[in-house]
């Protein structure tokens, strides 16, 4: 199966791109906002495929809207790992974080290098995010942080 094209969002894609999270029920606050800090991964047709973003908060990002079709593949997935990390390296972003409350992914993003992370620990910069204050109302969350 042939990986998908990723390239960093523009912002004629925010209407797409608010649609495709929407499908997957994931919010879409701020997408316009931070557009150049998306990656859309696109099929042969131009649909998008996958896609993942980053949430700017000055040196650090908190990782999210990471969404998948059913057609994208693990590969797709190491792929879209590897161009955001490059993406956060040339926005000059010192850390990424991410949230999450699947345990099954802790061995995977382990093995992208990331460190689990106290809330305690946290920047304060991160509880300003929506994405954040909501996470910690969620059962089971936890952070994640990779150091660039």
């Amino acid at each position: 199966m042939e990986t998908g094209v990723v390239r960093c969002a523009q912002l004629e894609d925010a209407d797409r791109l608010t649609a495709f999270l929407e499908a997957a029920n994931l919010s879409t606050d701020g997408i316009k906002d931070a557009i150049e800090y998306f990656l859309i991964m696109e099929n042969e047709s131009g649909d998008i495929k996958a896609t993942l973003g980053i949430e700017p908060h000055g040196e650090v990002g908190l990782l999210r809207s990471l969404v998948m079709s059913a057609s994208a593949s693990e590969k797709d997935l190491f792929v879209l790992f590897e161009q955001i990390l490059i993406l956060a390296r040339d926005r000059n972003l010192h850390s990424l974080y991410l949230a999450s409350n699947k345990r099954n992914s802790l061995d995977f993003f382990r093995l992208l290098g990331f460190k689990q992370e106290e809330t305690k620990q946290l920047p304060e910069v991160l509880f300003e995010s929506d994405h954040v204050k909501h996470i910690l109302t969620v059962d089971n969350s936890f952070f994640l942080k990779l150091s660039m």
